[in-house]
């Protein structure tokens, strides 16, 4: 109040002088003719509506045509009108007055509106570019309210949700109601923005025709077109990313049955051929009662290995399935590579029979893992060598300490990775196109370990030339001191 009187009475003291000033100079120093004068307080009644407001100019043109009148017109000095035209000339200020502030005004008026305009549109620009980075319906909407408290200014922003009959809710004054019931019957017969006393806007929610929730405001001024429009963004995005959800779930659902596919063809293929083996094995013992000793133990020699194999397809089977449901249980320890390679060998001591294994260990500090699973590893990356490998050709077995972790790296001579295909091999079920129908296997090694190392915090890659060999390396963590 104080504020807007202290600008009445500067704009009241410029008049004054502007007005002072012109009848001073023109009296007194400058003598020019009427005409002059007249065009000269018109200017000013001009300025003065354009500046100001209309109370301003009026208030000069009448001030304006007494000095005009008296200084001015003869007989001077006196307040009398002796010609007609002077009342033309006071009309005129009156009239400019009263026109020039009445366009001004329009002008001030068209930029403000202009202005508001452009400032609503730069806050919906700015809010569609925010929701659009969202992804999912729980980052959206646990986001919304400050995204839009943040765009728009407001003191306030609330979003219910019917479905669950959520609120979310960012700002420092809460909104008038927080009860579910209540806003679930605005939500549902709110047909546009609504304002209800202290300032907060309600907004309605709709997918088409059905309502999904309502938006509430505090502490902005929009027009009911921009919160119209507000309305419209939030639940375009909402809907938006619950399309980008249902996609997503319908990929994963396809790929989870291509997946599922792919494991019972792979394991069907490689169970048949140890089935085979052992049903022919019991089949001729069955059968031939003079089969001799040699024979016999070569037939038993026959089974007992394929049951083995049999048993590892299974093992991988289930535990691929326990890594992607999350389900196994690993106990990190100290422990020693020496040992974890060591017992490794063991483990895989058929491939030893066909391929000469040269370890090189410099001194290792001990990582933490998990023994057992980086003895997995181990084995399926050995067996992996041995099995891309002309037998007879050596595998080469190698660790190093550098920063934070230890490499290990297993190396063969083998057929080699082609450079597009590296990428994908630690792939689920991923077989080579150049060998995965005469190689057998199922492509699920190699995604355990990946799965097992990663679970520690390390990496594994692979460096591989075609015809030449590769090399598969995988770090641990070091033990902290």
């Amino acid at each position: 109040m104080n504020s807007q009187r202290a600008v009445a009475i500067t704009r009241w003291t410029i008049t004054s002088l502007a007005l002072a000033g012109i009848v001073l100079v023109y009296s007194r120093w400058l003598h020019v003719n009427p005409t002059t004068v007249a065009l000269t307080l018109v200017l000013l009644i001009l300025v003065l509506a354009a500046k100001f407001s209309l109370r301003y100019a009026v208030g000069a043109s009448i001030v304006a045509a007494g000095c005009f009148n008296f200084f001015f017109l003869p007989p001077v000095d006196t307040f009398t009108i002796s010609d007609p035209q002077n009342w033309l000339a006071l009309l005129t200020f009156l009239a400019t007055g009263v026109i020039g502030s009445r366009l001004s005004q329009r002008a001030r008026d068209e930029a403000e509106d202009a202005r508001a305009r452009q400032r609503e549109i730069e806050i919906l620009f700015t809010l569609s570019r925010e929701l659009l980075q969202a992804e999912n319906v729980a980052a959206l909407v646990n986001t919304l309210p400050s995204v839009i408290a943040g765009v728009s200014s407001a003191e306030s922003v609330a979003l219910f949700l019917l479905q669950g009959d959520r609120l979310y809710q960012s700002g420092q004054r809460a909104t008038s109601t927080i009860d579910a019931v209540h806003l679930r019957q605005i939500a549902l017969t709110l047909n546009g923005p609504e304002t209800v006393p202290g300032d907060e806007i309600r907004i309605p929610l709709r997918s088409g025709v059905r309502p999904r929730g309502l938006l509430m405001l505090r502490g902005v001024t929009l027009s009911e077109g921009s919160f119209q429009a507000m309305g419209g963004l939030v639940s375009i995005a909402l809907d938006r990313v619950e399309a980008l959800e249902n996609v997503a779930k319908s990929e994963a659902a396809k790929e989870s049955e291509r997946l599922r596919t792919l494991l019972l063809d792979s394991i069907t293929h490689e169970l048949r051929t140890p089935l085979t083996s052992i049903k022919g094995a019991a089949t001729t013992l069955l059968s031939n009662d003079n089969i001799s000793e040699a024979d016999r133990l070569e037939l038993l020699t026959i089974v007992d290995e394929e049951s083995d194999r049999l048993n590892r397809l299974v093992s991988q089977a289930v535990e691929m399935a326990q890594l992607e449901a999350n389900e196994v249980h690993m106990t990190f320890a100290p422990m020693s590579m020496e040992e974890a390679i060591g017992r490794a060998r063991e483990a895989c001591a058929h491939v030893e029979q066909m391929h000469p294994l040269q370890v090189s260990l410099p001194p290792l500090p001990p990582v933490m893992a998990d023994i057992e699973v980086v003895i997995k590893v181990l084995c399926n990356l050995l067996e992996n060598a041995a099995k891309y490998s002309a037998e007879g050709s050596p595998i080469f077995v190698s660790a190093v300490h550098e920063g934070d972790e230890v490499l290990t790296s297993v190396a063969d001579r083998g057929i080699g990775i082609p450079s597009d295909e590296q990428p994908l091999i630690f792939d689920r079920l991923y077989r080579a196109r150049s060998q995965g129908g005469t190689i057998p296997g199922t492509g699920m090694g190699l995604a355990i370990s990946r799965a097992i190392v990663e679970a520690h915090g390390g990496k594994i890659t692979v460096t591989s030339q075609p015809g030449h060999g590769s090399v598969f390396t995988f770090s641990l963590p070091v033990v902290e001191i």
